[in-house]
Order: structure tokens, then sequence, then C-alpha cells
């Protein structure tokens, strides 16, 4: 054999092999460009896939309770409870139900509610005197008296309500929603978080990350959070010395190098980079517009409450809820802390209302002042309920009540949800659910019906199995659609 021969033999190997390699990478190119065309126009949702009709919603803000408020002080109302309060509990009303090891060694004795309830408007829904704003709009809330939930602590619990599942790593509502539904502003994320600190409680329990993260779903899809000080977002300013334009250009080499290196590797993670820098150099102009609320005028201060003028506050984030929704933001959720009251419920009660209450109906009163209430959701409550027992023993001045998941109440509002309807009811212990119970898996199917989203349908395949926010469960609950 000629000594050239096995030089000329692998370099035309080697040809054969680049122009495979070229082949192959001018497809996935081509690929490439399509799906990147695709995810940088959120237009292009994927309505047609998962919606089975055209929902009356068009879009959920989410006030969740963190820390689980009582249902008893609020909205359950319980009379028996005066002529039974003190009477203790034995292991036969239990019936092996799971508590909680915070009031495991003592004594379960009732314990009523120091408040009083009104019956309100034309539905003579009742609702406990601590809130009195939410009562004046009685009509056009759906109050829901049974939900039902499995985890017994904090985190699982919230993590179960933001994701159908008590374990971290599932997709959060809102991703789910930007994933199945897309976005209808080109310069705002289709889901916004913001946290307010209540007034109550101090040592709240943390609110992490990944409850609005976006899972084993595309990155582009998880939630942006607000922030009451400096920027709105987190490095949404330009850095000393660099301009918009600037930015511009170092922002479009980025991207070009971003959608070189996915025409070689093809993760579509490099997609969702090239996407969030997209949206985040439009959102240096968009986000501070929006987050200043010196235009408002006075009277939507006045219906809002005085707190609304001060940023970070609950009333100052469904004001900005309010604005985001007029700009088709798809899922605003704020979180609001301080509810968790195992004792001195006496004192941190109607400061956790005085936080809430007011701004709570307001935000129906605008949307409904401005006909949005029809198309935007509202949902109210926290991930369990309360015990009927008192922990730390019957001092009324200072008492407080422990983990319940059995039982708990929720409201709704607009967005094809029927108003005025009190649905579903406990025992007089607000133990047990005894008529029409409504799991958080329930609650998740019927939101998704209400933005016309076939709960079952939308899915996402990971790791060889098609996964969904109701996981394999959930009914829409139809007694309380409008």
């Amino acid at each position: 054999m000629n000594s050239k021969q096995p030089e000329m033999l692998a370099l035309k190997e080697q040809q054969l092999m680049l122009t495979r390699r070229q082949l192959l990478g001018r497809a996935s190119a081509g690929i490439g460009s399509l799906a990147l065309a695709s995810v940088l126009n959120d237009r292009l949702s994927a309505k047609s896939k998962f919606q089975d009709a055209v929902g009356k919603a068009k879009r959920v803000i989410y006030l969740f309770q963190s820390g689980a408020p009582s249902q008893f002080e609020l909205l359950d109302h319980k009379p028996k409870l005066d002529e039974l309060h003190g009477q203790e509990l034995g292991a036969d009303f239990f019936q092996g139900q799971r508590q909680t090891g915070m009031t495991a060694g003592q004594k379960k004795q009732v314990c009523r509610s120091i408040y009083q309830f009104k019956r309100h408007g034309q539905s003579g829904a009742e609702i406990s005197e601590m809130l009195p704003h939410l009562g004046r709009v009685a009509d056009d809330i759906c109050i829901v008296r049974s939900m039902q939930t499995q985890a017994i602590n904090h985190d699982p619990a919230i993590t179960f309500f933001q994701t159908g599942f008590q374990q971290a790593g599932r997709p959060s509502i809102g991703a789910w929603l930007s994933y199945g539904l897309g976005s209808e502003n080109d310069n705002l994320p289709a889901y916004v978080v913001m946290i307010s600190e209540g007034s109550g409680k101090r040592d709240s329990q943390a609110l992490y990350g990944r409850l609005w993260g976006n899972g084993f779903l595309p990155s582009a899809h998880q939630g942006v959070k607000f922030r009451a000080q400096g920027d709105p977002v987190l490095y949404l300013s330009n850095p000393e010395g660099i301009d918009a334009g600037q930015r511009r250009d170092i922002l479009s080499l980025t991207n070009a190098l971003n959608a070189q290196h996915h025409r070689h590797v093809g993760d579509p993670e490099t997609i969702a980079r090239i996407q969030q820098a997209e949206l985040a150099f439009r959102m240096q102009t968009s986000v501070p517009d929006l987050t200043d609320t010196s235009d408002e005028p006075e009277h939507i201060f006045e219906l809002y409450g005085e707190q609304a003028r001060t940023p970070g506050t609950f009333a100052a984030n469904c004001l900005l809820a309010r604005r985001l929704a007029e700009k088709d933001v798809r899922f605003i959720q704020l979180y609001h802390r301080g509810w968790d009251q195992h004792g001195d419920m006496p004192r941190d009660l109607p400061l956790q209302c005085g936080d809430v209450d007011q701004a709570s109906a307001a935000l129906i009163t605008d949307l409904k002042q401005r006909g949005m209430l029809d198309e935007t959701l509202i949902i109210w409550g926290g991930e369990f309920g309360r015990t009927v027992y008192a922990q730390g023993g019957l001092n009324m001045e200072r008492y407080g009540r422990d983990h319940h998941p059995r039982c708990f109440s929720m409201w709704m509002a607009g967005g094809g949800i029927r108003p005025g309807v009190t649905y579903g009811k406990t025992d007089d212990f607000s133990f047990n659910v005894v008529e029409n119970p409504v799991h958080v898996y329930d609650l998740h199917a019927t939101m998704l019906h209400c933005l016309g989203v076939d709960h079952e349908r939308l899915t996402y395949k990971y790791q060889g199995r098609r996964y969904r926010l109701t996981d394999v469960h959930g009914s829409v609950v139809q007694g309380i659609l409008g």
C-alpha cells in the first residue's frame, strides 16, 4: 500500500463526516429558526391545542394568603360552637385523622370564635365583622366553604396549591398558563409575582422562588417577581456608563451568538434565554411606567385605602394587579404573609384583615367599574384551614388554632364564576366536609375551565410521561360557574 493512501482515506472520511455534519447542521438550523421565530412571538400560543372553548376569563389574579387564614373567624360561621365551647374532643371524634405534632400532646377543647358574623347583600352571605369591605361586595363573590387539601404543613401545602404536587420541582400555575396560553403583551411577562409582608405574625414562613418557578417547562415561563424597592425587577436598569443603544448592541451580539450555539447544539433553553433577554430589554421601558402609580386619580387611592400609596403593601400590590390586568398580563400572583396564627389571634387577625380587606374588595369594585371583572378571575385563600380546638388552651385573649387540611374556606370572583353564591358545607365543627367537597385539583381544573382550557389536555411530556397541573385528578366544579 502506498504510504500516502492512509492519509488520503482519512481525508476522504473527514470530508464525508463534514458533509454529514453540514447536512444535519443546516437541517437543525432551519428547524431552530422556526422554533426561534415561534418562541420569540408569544402570540403564537398553544390556544388551539389546549383550549376546548372560549373561556370567560382572560387572566387570573390570585391573592394567596400565606399561612392559612382561619375559616372560623372569617368565612365559615359556626354558631353552635358558642354552646360547645370548652368541650373536650375525644379520640372517637378524630377517627384517626392526621394531626400536627404541635398539638398532639394537649387537650383538644372546642374553641368558639370571638368575632360576629353578619349577612350581606341580596345573597345573604355570612361574612365576619373582620371583613366589612368584603361584605359590601358579597353579591360579586362566591364563597367556597368546602375546600380540601392533602398536606398538613406549610411548605408542602403551599407547594401543592401552586404546583399540584407537594414536592418541589413541578411547574407553577402561572408557568402552566404561560406555556399553554402564551402572552397577550409583548412588553411584559405573562406571569408576575408580588409579595407583601403581613402586619401580624412576623416570623412567617419563607416563600421560595420555586413557588413561581417553571419546573420542567422552558424557563421562559417562570414568574417574574416585582419588588417594592430599587428596580421593580432585578437588573432592570442599565449599568453605569451603558446607554440604551449600547445595551441594544450588546444584546444583539449576544443573541446572535446564542442563536449560533442553538444551531449547533439544539438546546431549547438557548431559545428561552434569547426570549428572556429580549423581554427584559422591552421591560426597561414598560415596567417603570407600569409601577409608577402617581397618575392614578385620588378617588382610586380612597377606594384601595391609604396603604395603596406605600409600595410593597398588599393594597399597593392590588392596585398594581389592576394595572397589570389592564396590560393583559396572563397570571398575577400576590402573596400576603403572616396568617399562621397558632396563638394571639385576637392581636394578629385584625392586623391581617386590615391589610387585605379593603384592598381585596377595591380590586373587585375597580375591575367591575372598568368592565373587566367578567374577564378576570380573582381567587382569595390560603393553603389549608384551622382546627376547631384552640392551640395552647382556651385563653380567649390570646388563643390560636392549629393546621387543618380537611376543610377550609376561600372566595372567588369574576371570570365565569357565579356571583352571590356560598358553595359547600362543613359539619358543626368545620372539621369535615358534609356537602360538595372541592379539592385543590378541582380548584385548578375549574380555574383552567374558566380560561377555556381543558385541564386534561394541558400537558407537557417530561422524562417519558405527560404531566399536567391536575396530575391524574380533578373535576370542574360546575356548581360555582356562572
